[in-house]
């Protein structure tokens, strides 16, 4: 069955990753991608694997797993339509950092890192704002992951300093008058 392009360009303007791009670059992108789809317990990717993908959760439920110290898999984040995950491995050419298994039959659009570089070449202004989105999205994780290992340190009775400025108070310059 032929993909609904104007429809996904649509679904894409509003997910975070893609969010301002016109409509032209939109479609675009569209065009890069490719449909994956992956049954209920299916794994996306595993830890450590090498990745040269990210996706956009299209429809379905999955779950991001990291195996802790332990051998007990971690629960990172739930993924759901809109959502996106992979994109770390586009930018830090690095192994996967967790694993991403399907909750529920999930439809993917997957745009690899080839895709991405094609965006570079074909319309800049379009890469970039790509690339603020998903460091903005990147930030949001950040904040997120750091208010839930300070809530966990909390729990665990972890020690907690007292942050003060430990800069010494420098002495203002004197104005002087014209």
């Amino acid at each position: 069955m032929p993909r609904d392009r104007t429809a996904l360009a649509r679904f894409l303007s509003r997910t975070p990753f893609f969010g301002g791009l016109d409509d032209i670059a939109l479609r675009h992108v569209v065009g890069m991608t490719s449909e994956r789809t992956f049954s209920r317990g299916a794994a996306v990717f595993r830890e450590g694997e090498q990745g040269r993908s990210m996706y956009v959760v299209e429809s379905g439920e999955l779950v991001a797993l990291k195996s802790g110290d332990s051998g007990r898999a971690v629960r990172l984040m739930h993924l759901k339509p809109g959502d996106f995950f992979g994109e770390t491995t586009l930018i830090e050419m690095q192994p996967r950092p967790f694993s991403v298994m399907v909750e529920s039959e999930a439809r993917l659009l997957e745009l690899t890192n080839a895709d991405l570089y094609k965006l570079y070449q074909d319309d800049v202004k379009s890469y970039v704002l790509v690339l603020q989105n998903i460091n903005r999205e990147l930030c949001r994780r950040l904040r997120r992951a750091s208010v839930r290992i300070t809530a966990y340190a909390d729990e665990a009775g972890d020690e907690v300093t007292q942050i003060r400025d430990t800069q010494p108070e420098l002495p203002r310059a004197k104005r002087r008058s014209p």
